[in-house]
């Protein structure tokens, strides 16, 4: 699968993405801003690792963000079971050095779009930590709207932050308490 934006293509990953996704990754910055699943220090092995597993995955639901051909980032959908099988959970990452270039909001956007049209879902939501304000930003640019804070919710690094819920709904499948 190929989507592509004005600054980057959201495409699948490939076997050859694992070097660059380890230069683009292991970056405490970065890490820092990520849930602890996420790898720190992060290797070319973990890269390779985390790209079959995707690859052997049924639906596409993870995605290399590619700059000038180069897998730079990452972003993906948890989609839910039970009764929230019609929401997902949309995390993502960008390697440093593109930071601040609309990547990030490009490709949530076009991520949004796929999991509502292809994927069906009626809700995409993301928990950015608080402190990172630039994360807010990518959502409300991406037509995401803040619906609260989820204090103390989240331990990174040995602190205890806070996380903003924001999402996306489906318009046509929105409809207000009675």
């Amino acid at each position: 699968m190929e989507l592509p934006t004005p600054t980057c293509v959201v495409r699948s990953y490939e076997p050859g993405d694992a070097a660059s996704l380890a230069r683009n990754a292991n970056n405490r910055k970065v890490w820092l801003k990520l849930r602890d699943r996420f790898p720190h220090p992060f290797s070319e092995a973990d890269g390779a690792a985390y790209i079959a597993h995707v690859r052997s995955r049924p639906v596409a639901t993870s995605f290399a963000i590619a700059v000038d051909g180069l897998a730079v980032g990452g972003i993906s959908l948890r989609v839910g079971e039970d009764v929230e099988r019609l929401s997902a959970e949309l995390g993502y990452w960008l390697g440093e050095e593109y930071w601040g270039r609309g990547v990030m909001s490009d490709a949530v956007t076009v991520v949004t779009r796929y999991a509502l049209d292809h994927l069906g879902l009626i809700r995409v939501f993301a928990l950015p930590f608080a402190p990172n304000a630039a994360s807010c930003r990518v959502l409300e640019k991406a037509g995401y709207q803040r619906e609260g804070v989820m204090r103390c919710s989240a331990i990174k690094d040995g602190q205890v932050l806070d996380q903003v819920l924001y999402a996306v709904v489906r318009p046509e499948r929105h409809s207000p308490m009675e």
